[in-house]
């Protein structure tokens, strides 16, 4: 059992070395999320429409992409199953950019999923980051625990909210996140390196 604590306390000094050297990558990231939730939760339907905008030149510049790679190497096993997937994605990608709006709903969908497994996700790191004992874990805590209860209150007022939630609460998650990412900067920054 005591050859274990050295490797145990060697792995947490190294982590909280490593924390506290790329501190201002988390404050800077924190910051820029900050600002950016605040402009989504200001003009909703606009980061709604540019959400929207975004994933559809995704999906379009993926499908093309297929198409290209599945077409030059057409003699690869499985060609139609790539054709499929790239001419889905052109598909997906046209009509999300062709009517913006009327796909909002639908990624709205999609963004109950996202906020789903995003607070899964954040949960985790936090009780990561506190067995690490890495401090101010239960920022990241709380931002998990959110993003579960923005999924539940986006779903609860579908149809009506797809118009406007999409933007809202991606910048209601943007803000938590970067306050989480901030307030663990600034403690990785005070942190003294061993």
């Amino acid at each position: 059992m005591s050859s274990n604590q050295p490797d145990i306390k060697g792995f947490q000094r190294a982590v909280a070395n490593a924390l506290h050297q790329h501190w201002k990558l988390y404050l800077a990231e924190g910051v820029l999320l900050l600002v950016l939730g605040f402009i989504a939760i200001v003009i909703p339907p606009l980061a709604t429409l540019a959400v929207t905008i975004l994933l559809g030149w995704l999906f379009l510049v993926s499908g093309v992409m297929g198409l290209i790679t599945t077409f030059w190497m057409r003699n690869a096993p499985g060609f139609w199953w790539s054709l499929i997937s790239a001419a889905l994605g052109v598909l997906v990608g046209g009509m999300l950019l062709a009517q913006p709006a009327s796909g909002a709903f639908s990624l709205t969908l999609v963004l109950i999923a996202f906020f789903v497994i995003e607070g899964i996700v954040s949960i985790m790191f936090a009780l990561d980051h506190k067995r690490e004992l890495s401090g101010r874990w239960g920022w990241m805590l709380m931002s998990g625990v959110v993003d579960l209860g923005l999924s539940v209150m986006i779903f609860a007022g579908l149809p009506s909210t797809a118009a406007w939630a999409i933007g809202l609460l991606v910048g209601i998650n943007m803000m938590f996140g970067g306050l989480a990412l901030i307030s663990m900067a600034l403690h990785a920054r005070n942190a003294a390196p061993e």
